[in-house]
């Protein structure tokens, strides 16, 4: 199943890849894989001025459980100064899925608010885009604790 998702989520960001043109300094609308402590897929888009919404669609597995979530962010974006194309994000969203637990077969519900705070860059001369950013959650079902191990890469086709 995962090998399935990974092959299609290849294949989208390849055939978006090949169909995209660049913008020489910025970016509307990005597509690409999340790699780190969850890994899986995700959108950006713009929402005018210095705000997108990120949307990821991302799956973890550890030694006690796994999960498949769907997460939205709501970011603001800060360029740094003296470094075109780099910029600094925050921003706030939520979580939704489901958690399985390996030893009992048990399914339930995954319910998180998360926060995020990374860097963002845009190449100028070719249609990719970089984030690294820690993305830290506060989980409210099925329990409710705080994970702060969302550490991620993004690789991104921009268009």
């Amino acid at each position: 199943m995962k090998k399935l998702f990974t092959m299609m989520c290849l294949t989208v960001i390849a055939t978006i890849g090949i169909y995209s043109t660049a913008n020489a300094q910025d970016y509307r609308n990005a597509i690409g894989g999340r790699f780190g402590t969850a890994n899986g897929v995700t959108f950006k888009t713009t929402l005018g001025g210095n705000k997108m919404l990120d949307l990821i669609a991302n799956f973890r597995s550890n030694d006690g459980y796994s999960y498949f979530r769907v997460t939205g962010l709501y970011e603001i974006y800060n360029p740094i100064q003296g470094a075109d194309g780099l910029n600094w994000y925050y921003g706030l969203g939520g979580s939704v899925g489901s958690r399985k637990w390996k030893y009992n077969d048990t399914n339930k519900a995954y319910i998180s608010v998360d926060g995020v705070l990374g860097l963002d860059y845009k190449f100028a001369e070719a249609p990719l885009n970089l984030s690294l950013d820690w993305k830290p959650a506060i989980e409210l079902a099925p329990g409710t604790e705080f994970d702060s191990s969302g550490l991620g890469l993004s690789i991104r086709f921009t268009f």
